[in-house]
């Protein structure tokens, strides 16, 4: 989904795992999931809709949660304009495996992440 037809939509979306091989293979068992593994602490799935991961956390309903992930075409101004509407970056624009992104709290202190190639 990473084309200027698609930009600023939700994209990805990554929920927490205390064991992400067990969390696997549940989601693998129970709907058919489609998953590739970046390491022991993270894997994404794709379920023939809308693609996500999970990330190795220590307990679930601890930190964020589920992190709602939106392309975004342009980073530095879409980071630019989460600050200046009042957002706050909590993690500035980092690589990783397909691209580049960054993380942001609205003003509820909901935590959301744009990501571009």
């Amino acid at each position: 989904m990473s084309n200027s037809a698609n930009d600023k939509r939700i994209d990805y979306i990554e929920f927490p795992a205390t064991d992400v091989a067990a969390t696997r293979r549940f989601y693998e068992a129970v709907f058919g999931w489609k998953f590739e593994d970046y390491g022991p602490d993270y894997t994404s799935f794709a379920d023939g809709r809308i693609a996500g991961g999970f990330y190795k956390a220590p307990g679930v309903g601890q930190g964020p949660g589920a992190l709602v992930v939106i392309y975004g075409a342009d980073l530095a101004a879409l980071e630019a304009t989460v600050s200046e509407a009042g957002g706050r970056i909590v993690k500035p624009v980092f690589a990783f495996p397909g691209g580049r992104r960054f993380h942001f709290e609205d003003p509820s202190g909901n935590q959301l992440a744009i990501w571009s190639e």
